[in-house]
C-alpha cells in the first residue's frame, strides 16, 4: 500500500481526511501537524506524497517543499487567493473546502505522480533522464509501431549490446541517429 503523509495544522481536519483516504483504501496516512514533524517523517518513512494545508505552525507549504527532496509531491488544500500565489512545480493545487470525490481524486493523481517518481529514484536516474527515456518510447512506438513493453526491451537490448547507457540510448533515438543501427 502507498504511504501519504498528512500535514495539517488542526487536528480535527487531518483525522477527517485521513479517514476519508484510508476508508477509500488509497494509502496509509501518517499525520503530523508541523513542517519540522512532517521533514522528520518523509525521510524516516521514505515517503513520496504529501497532502497538507498552506499554513502550519512552523512555516508554510512552499518552504517545507524547498526543504524535501525533490522525488516528494504534493497536494495543498487551500482558499483560491492563497494557491494562486504558489509557485512551486511538484505542488498540486486544490481549491478548499473539497469534496470527498474530488479530494480522493487528486489524492489518486498525487500516488500516480509519486509512484512514477519513486521507479525513477530506485533505478539511479535522474528525472531529466527519465523523461528522454520515455519521450524515445513513445517515438519507437509512434514511428515503429511498437508496443511499450517492445519499445523498452529494444532501448534496453540495444543499450546492453552496445555498452551504452539507456539514457544515452534514448537520446539516439530522438536525435535520429538510432536510425542507423536499427537494423542491426
Amino acid at each position: 500500500m502507498e504511504k501519504l503523509l498528512l500535514v495539517f495544522e488542526t487536528e480535527k481536519t487531518g483525522s477527517r481526511i485521513k479517514e476519508m483516504i484510508e476508508t477509500a483504501g488509497l494509502a496509509e496516512c501518517f499525520l503530523c501537524h508541523s513542517a519540522a514533524e512532517a521533514k522528520r517523517l518523509v525521510h524516516s518513512k521514505s515517503i513520496f506524497a504529501a497532502v497538507c494545508g498552506y499554513k502550519f505552525q512552523d512555516e508554510t507549504a512552499e518552504s517545507l517543499f524547498e526543504d524535501l527532496p525533490d522525488s516528494c509531491y504534493g497536494l495543498v488544500l487551500a482558499p483560491q487567493s492563497i494557491l494562486v500565489l504558489i509557485g512551486n512545480e511538484r505542488l498540486f493545487k486544490l481549491v478548499a473546502p473539497v469534496s470527498r470525490g474530488d479530494l480522493l481524486a487528486a489524492v489518486g493523481m498525487l500516488l500516480q505522480a509519486s509512484a512514477q517518481e519513486d521507479r525513477t529514484v530506485r533505478s539511479g536516474r535522474t528525472r531529466k533522464e527519465q523523461e528522454t527515456i520515455d519521450a524515445a518510447k513513445q517515438l519507437l512506438i509512434a514511428q515503429m509501431a511498437m508496443s511499450e513493453e517492445q519499445a523498452h526491451r529494444y532501448l534496453q537490448k540495444r543499450s546492453m549490446d552496445s555498452g551504452i547507457k539507456m539514457f544515452k540510448t534514448a537520446h539516439m533515438v530522438l536525435d535520429g541517429s538510432w536510425k542507423d543501427w536499427y537494423n542491426k
